[in-house]
């Protein structure tokens, strides 16, 4: 069995809304519930831990968020997910995340995930479990750099400056879900607070020292809300989706 962290505690200001950016209306439900309803489908997770902003929690019933009547229950009557308050920055979030886990065994797959990515898939999870048991200390969904990538210096007074035009062949964009040995990712999030601080994901601190991370090639439609543009966009895809749907 593997569990997940849902990583749900940012305000969003980029997006200009009232509410945290997981809350904001997408659709019929809220930006996270889509992300919820992938991972639910996935039988290897077999606890989830959302971690939302303080004050905020799940509703008692997640009708409420169009998921299934009891989506919070597992099997065997207990609860399958919960929530924690999160942290000042995105690594101390899923720290408590993992925390709420609970204690697991040190090669025990523990899936992060971004709940502002509301285009993630079963499948995909599923894909990105699967090098944990194949060895790996994580594996992270990404898409290959399509666009031409420049290096440039800084803006002196002006426009920044070309200085070279880097090889796009070997660059990837990283996205969630990011699964990880839970070994590894405790022994990262173990470090500093401003170590996690600086992180720009959490698969960068198992990579520094020195983990064998694996890429798990994944569609860009993987898209993380961020600005308004990306929240019409995922409603403009996740509508596609509804009247034709794939395999899951």
């Amino acid at each position: 069995m593997a569990v997940a962290v849902v990583v749900a505690a940012g305000r969003g200001e980029r997006l200009g809304h009232a509410r945290p950016k997981a809350l904001v209306p997408l659709l019929d439900r809220p930006l996270l519930a889509w992300s919820l309803e992938a991972l639910l489908a996935v039988r290897p997770l077999g606890r989830l831990v959302v971690v939302l902003p303080a004050g905020e929690e799940l509703p008692a019933d997640p009708a409420a968020w169009g998921l299934t009547p009891g989506a919070w229950d597992g099997p065997d009557g207990r609860p399958r997910v919960t929530a924690v308050p999160g942290g000042a920055e995105r690594s101390h979030s899923v720290r408590a995340g993992l925390a709420a886990c609970g204690d697991g065994p040190p090669g025990e797959p523990v899936l992060v995930h971004d709940g502002a990515r509301p285009l993630v898939t079963p499948q995909i999870v599923r894909d990105c479990l699967l090098p944990i048991a194949q060895g790996a200390d994580a594996a992270i969904a990404a898409a290959p750099v399509v666009d031409t990538v420049k290096q440039a210096d800084g803006d002196a007074g002006g426009l920044p400056r070309v200085v070279r035009t880097v090889d796009r062949s070997r660059l990837w964009a990283v996205q969630t879900p990011q699964v990880f040995r839970r070994a590894a990712l405790e022994a990262a999030l173990a470090q500093p607070d401003d170590v996690l601080a600086a992180a720009t994901d959490d698969a960068s601190l198992v990579e520094a020292a020195g983990g064998d991370v694996r890429l798990v090639p994944c569609p860009r439609t993987n898209l993380k809300v961020t600005v308004p543009e990306d929240l019409h966009l995922a409603g403009l895809l996740l509508a596609d989706l509804r009247q034709n749907p794939g395999p899951c």
